[in-house]
């Protein structure tokens, strides 16, 4: 059964429009997914009136949160996208910390004598709403500052380095407490990335709903270990590509699960 409950457009930090990623979607035989930009449902906003077609669709969002040392997402689906839900006011927040964590590099890069502007971070990121440090590091490979994203990654901006700046976003069991709220179900996306899954159980005791199981970059061993986690903690699982460009998505959009696996999930979503 294919389907995607991760993956990322222009309104972040995705090189897809919406119409473009739900094509590559059908391209694959996707049935069933959600867009979960960073911080925003401006996808979602976009799709509004308009009429429905395969894939079938998931509002979904994937919330930027930071605990101790480690930067936690938070996934969300289902959810009302009501102008006065709950989550908009989250996101809003976690917005306008990005849009200060974005002038913070730019302005520590300069500090280091390295010549990049906010108008050339701005103008990466295009229409997205969600600013983020991939659109730094864009703007400078565009500026020929760097030779490619990674190396911006590994240098200019990893931790150390003259443009890196912490993420400031609000906790994960706030994130978890604002989905529910809104009446959608909550996931921890990727936990193979953790330092330290001393999270996930403060998160269960949160009202965590869920774990995203299956990842591309979580190996057999792995998958093991959180579909065990989930048994033990009673969370469903969810699965997940993490699409945001085919240049670092060599396995491109969809994940392949057995449908006993993702039918809870898939319930959990349900109107009750």
């Amino acid at each position: 059964m294919l389907v995607d409950f991760h993956c990322h457009t222009v309104a972040s930090d995705g090189s897809l429009a919406v119409s473009e990623l739900l094509g590559a979607m059908r391209a694959r035989g996707v049935g069933i997914c959600s867009i979960t930009d960073h911080d925003t449902v401006a996808a979602y906003d976009e799709l509004a009136g308009a009429p429905a077609s395969a894939p079938r669709m998931v509002s979904g969002v994937e919330i930027n949160t930071s605990y101790g040392r480690d930067e936690v997402h938070v996934l969300g689906y289902g959810f009302s996208l009501e102008p006065g839900s709950p989550l908009r006011s989250t996101m809003s927040a976690n917005l306008a910390a990005r849009r200060l964590r974005v002038e913070r590099m730019v302005e520590q890069l300069r500090a280091a004598d390295v010549p990049l502007k906010l108008d050339d971070v701005l103008k990466e990121a295009g229409r997205a709403v969600s600013l983020g440090r991939p659109h730094v590091a864009k703007a400078l490979v565009r500026r020929g500052l760097v030779r490619d994203v990674e190396r911006a990654f590994r240098t200019l901006l990893a931790r150390g380095g003259p443009g890196y700046v912490a993420a400031d976003h609000i906790r994960p069991h706030d994130a978890v407490a604002a989905i529910a709220a809104a009446g959608g179900i909550s996931v921890l996306a990727h936990p193979g990335r953790l330092r330290d899954e001393a999270v996930l159980r403060e998160l269960v005791d949160a009202g965590l709903d869920g774990l995203e199981v299956f990842y591309p970059s979580h190996g057999p061993a792995q998958t093991a270990h959180f579909r065990a986690l989930a048994a033990r903690y009673g969370l469903v699982m969810s699965a997940g590509s993490d699409f945001h460009d085919a240049r670092w998505n060599s396995g491109g959009v969809g994940i392949d699960v057995e449908a006993a696996d993702i039918e809870p999930f898939l319930e959990r979503l349900k109107p009750r």
